[in-house]
């Protein structure tokens, strides 16, 4: 079965917005050529706040994605870079992309917080906006 990862990240400094945006291109590009890669989608969202969603065929693929350069080294960036940060993973019975909608409502029920150098309220909480997706 199909492997969904959903993240949300929220940029906590302005400073840091030019470089996660490149790595987050770089990451991008990686994922739609990696073996077992099924989907990819990403949305940029209100207050520096982005999306992913990427459908895998199993959960192997996922994890050689998500240790390998690019992913691997900008993810431990994510730890000072945000204040937010959230995934969840889930298998379904195909390879299409869940809507925001219900990737959104996926995370909050489902979901965890990634681990951040500094959390938000809404972080701890794991308590956050939906996105403002078409």
């Amino acid at each position: 079965m199909p492997v969904v990862s959903i993240t949300r990240l929220r940029i906590r400094k302005w400073r840091f917005l030019l470089a996660f945006i490149i790595d987050a291109q770089r990451s991008a590009s990686q994922a739609r050529k990696a073996p077992g890669n099924l989907g990819v989608k990403l949305l940029r969202d209100r207050r520096n706040t982005f999306w992913t969603c990427t459908c895998w065929s199993s959960e192997s693929d996922l994890k050689a994605f998500v240790l390998a350069k690019p992913h691997g080294v900008a993810m431990r960036k994510l730890l000072e870079w945000c204040d937010e940060a959230a995934l969840v993973h889930f298998t379904q019975p195909d390879s299409t992309l869940p809507s925001w909608s219900d990737a959104y409502k996926r995370i909050l029920a489902e979901g965890r917080p990634s681990k951040v150098n500094h959390p938000s309220t809404d972080h701890t909480a794991h308590a956050f906006p939906a996105p403002n997706a078409p």
